[in-house]
Order: C-alpha cells, then sequence, then structure tokens
C-alpha cells in the first residue's frame, strides 16, 4: 500500500533540490562571467610592490654564520633566493659567540662559501669583507692567508713601492676569493693618535690629510684593477674621537675638524669605482639632533651637495651601540634612508638576527606606502647599487 502523504513530501524534497541545484548553476555562471572583468579591473599593486621590495632588497647587506653553504640556514639561504638580500659581510670572529668561528677558515673554504652564496641570489651580491691590514684584518695568516700591514706602518714608511706592494696584496687575494667591496681604505685623518677606533690600533696612514690621500689612493688603484669596490671610510671622519662608536656615543663635536673632509672629497672624485661609508658620530656643530649615518645635513647636505659625491654610501654597521641604544629599528631605517645611505648593512655580529632583512623590507615597504619615503629616493639607491655591481662584473 502507498504512503500519498510521503510520495508528496518526497515530491516536494525532489523539486527542492532541483531549485537549489538550478541556483548553484546560475550563481557558478555569473560569477565565470564576472571573473574576467574582475581580472581586468585588478590593478598592479602586487607587481608594484614587488619591485619596491626587489628595489629595497638590494639596499640590505647583513652578516651570517655559516662555514660551507651547507650551514647556512635555510632561512636565510631563502631570503637571498627571494631577493631580499643585496650583499653579504663575512666575518672570522663570532663576537656573540666569543669564537673565531664564523665564515673564514681557509682559502678554499671562502673561496667555496661565496661561490655558493652567489649561487642562490638572482641578482649578483655584494661580497663584502674589512680587509684594511694590520689589526683590522679578517683574512688572516693564521688561515693561510698572507701577512699584512697597517695603515700606519705604510704612512710612516712613506714608500709608495711599499704600500703598492701591500695593496695589491690585498687586492689580489679578495679578487681570488670572490669579495667584489672591500672595507677599505680607512682615510680617517689621524688627528688623535690615542683615539680608540683609529689611532690607537694604526689605522690611519697619517695627521696629514693630503699624505692619507697619497696612500690611500694607491690601494683604490690596486682594488679598482681587480673590480673590487674601495670604501672610503668613515666619514665624515673619525681619527678626531675620543671614543669607540662600537660601544656607545661618539661626540666629536669639540674634535672634529673641516680638513677630515679633504680624503674623501679628493678621493670621491676620483675616476675609479669607490663607495663612502658613514660613521656613527655626532657633532653637533654639523646636525644637532643626529650622528653622521642618520644625518640628512651630513650625508646629502655635505656628501653629496657640497662634495659632489656620486657612488654608493654604506652605513656602517646599523648594530653599533652607538646608534643602535639610543633609536628604535624603524628610526634606524628612516633616518638613514632620508640622510641618503645607499646601502643599509647589518653585521649580525654584534646581535644576531636572520630574519632582519625581511623585517627591514616590510618596514620599508610601509614607509614608502605611507609617503613617509618617496618611491623615487627608493629608486635613486637602487639605481646607485645597479651601476656600481654593472662595473664590479
Amino acid at each position: 500500500m502507498i504512503n500519498r502523504k510521503s510520495s508528496s513530501l518526497a515530491k516536494t524534497k525532489i523539486l527542492k533540490m532541483k531549485y537549489f541545484f538550478s541556483y548553484l548553476m546560475c550563481f557558478g555562471l555569473l560569477l565565470a562571467c564576472s571573473e574576467p572583468t574582475a581580472q581586468k579591473n585588478t590593478p598592479s599593486i602586487p607587481q608594484q610592490d614587488s619591485e619596491l621590495e626587489k628595489m629595497i632588497g638590494q639596499m640590505i647587506m647583513v652578516g651570517t654564520r655559516g662555514m660551507a653553504i651547507e650551514e647556512v640556514s635555510p632561512q636565510f639561504q631563502q631570503q637571498i633566493k627571494d631577493g631580499k638580500i643585496g650583499g653579504i659581510v663575512l666575518f672570522d670572529y663570532d663576537v656573540v659567540k666569543k669564537e673565531y668561528h664564523r665564515n673564514i677558515q681557509s682559502p678554499e673554504q671562502v673561496k667555496g662559501l661565496i661561490d655558493g652564496l652567489q649561487k642562490l641570489a638572482p641578482t649578483p651580491l655584494f661580497m663584502a669583507v674589512d680587509q684594511e691590514g694590520g689589526r683590522v684584518n679578517r683574512l688572516k695568516p693564521k688561515y693561510g692567508f698572507p701577512s699584512s700591514v697597517s695603515a700606519q706602518y705604510l704612512g710612516d714608511m712613506d714608500n709608495m713601492d711599499s704600500t703598492r706592494y701591500y695593496g695589491n696584496r690585498i687586492a689580489t687575494v679578495c679578487k681570488e676569493l670572490g669579495f667584489n667591496v672591500n672595507f677599505a681604505p680607512a682615510v680617517d685623518v689621524n688627528y688623535n693618535p690615542t683615539s680608540p677606533a683609529i689611532g690607537n690600533i694604526e689605522r690611519s696612514y697619517s695627521a696629514d690629510p693630503e699624505m692619507v690621500v697619497k696612500h690611500a689612493s694607491i690601494l683604490i688603484e690596486e682594488q679598482a684593477a681587480k673590480g673590487i669596490l674601495s670604501t672610503l671610510k668613515h666619514f665624515p671622519g673619525h681619527g678626531s674621537a675620543q671614543s669607540d662608536s662600537h660601544y656607545g656615543v661618539t661626540d666629536v663635536t669639540k674634535y672634529w675638524q673641516e680638513s677630515e673632509l679633504i680624503p674623501f672629497e679628493k678621493l670621491g672624485k676620483l675616476d675609479k669605482n669607490v663607495a663612502i661609508m658613514t660613521a656613527h658620530v655626532a657633532n653637533q656643530n654639523l646636525d644637532p639632533d643626529f650622528p653622521a649615518t642618520l644625518s640628512q645635513k651630513i650625508i646629502t647636505g655635505i656628501l653629496r651637495e657640497k662634495l659632489s659625491f656620486q657612488g654608493v654610501v654604506f652605513s656602517d654597521d646599523m648594530q653599533m651601540q652607538a646608534v643602535n641604544d639610543h633609536f628604535g629599528f624603524e628610526t634606524l631605517l628612516e633616518k638613514s634612508i632620508l640622510a641618503g645611505v645607499d646601502v643599509l648593512v647589518f653585521g649580525n655580529n654584534l646581535k644576531y638576527d636572520e630574519q632582519i632583512p625581511t623585517k627591514a623590507i616590510d618596514l620599508i615597504s610601509k614607509m614608502v606606502e605611507n609617503g613617509t619615503i618617496s618611491r623615487s629616493r627608493i629608486e635613486q639607491s637602487y639605481g646607485r647599487i645597479k651601476d656600481a655591481k654593472r662595473q664590479l662584473q
């Protein structure tokens, strides 16, 4: 016997299901029809952001740990692959761990590490080292590298053949290993022989600015011949300082002399591939508010406009206490870029944070989006970096 009530309910359910599926089909057709229009009207913001991040990535130089590419963390390697790192600086001593086990162990090992890092990068990296000679000497004889002498030794000897001999030795070693940036020569004038960061450790050629120019130009020539970017430091002059900016505020207001600019002015105009590194020194007469690295008055006003320097400007290590203890991370990024710095250096050796590149790019991108930093300012630094790297190839 057929239950008419149950049959009627079943028919009702079937009709409801038909209407439901018909609705889904119509809704799907509407979506399909509207999809091309949505795609067509979607602004190209992601593409623009990607281009912006690429440019900012070239402005980031950072240190890492590892003697071989296999020892470099996957997170750090991925940031290189993603174009978030434009340069890497290598050290032999790990300050945080207090051990001589960082990136430098032997010539073959360093070359292999640099080759491995370069292979990861979509754009060739700045590969940097502090190889001044003497006390500032990452490529030490105990690792199998040639011996070196200090700038003061060469200045005191004042023999151009000797200066060229040791300059060629530094340039040749850097070239063979794969370094294309040497954070040398230091062109600070030795006005204070007891200065803990300069004179006391023999980093200055002379107390005579012209002698500094004469000897530093030889190292620049030798490095340029090997396709290595020389980096004059520390602008606007650290030689008169009474303290070390690694460990706190370094105020040179009472001691700094305008003649300390002479080596930067003359050497910065050489027809060579030359960069300049900033100093974290405070000088109330030049800028009452900010140290040189963060000062638009000093970097743009003096270096760019007064001295007409057109090359790449590297910051000194942004993790040094002279700036790191007094300004937040976001302020350091903002003020240094607005000042005119092109490459922000995070040695990752006084502190260690592998995510610095990603953090920096995110913050700088937001500053561009909200108008704190103009896009044209980023393009300006990117252009200088691109030109410098092209000359190194």
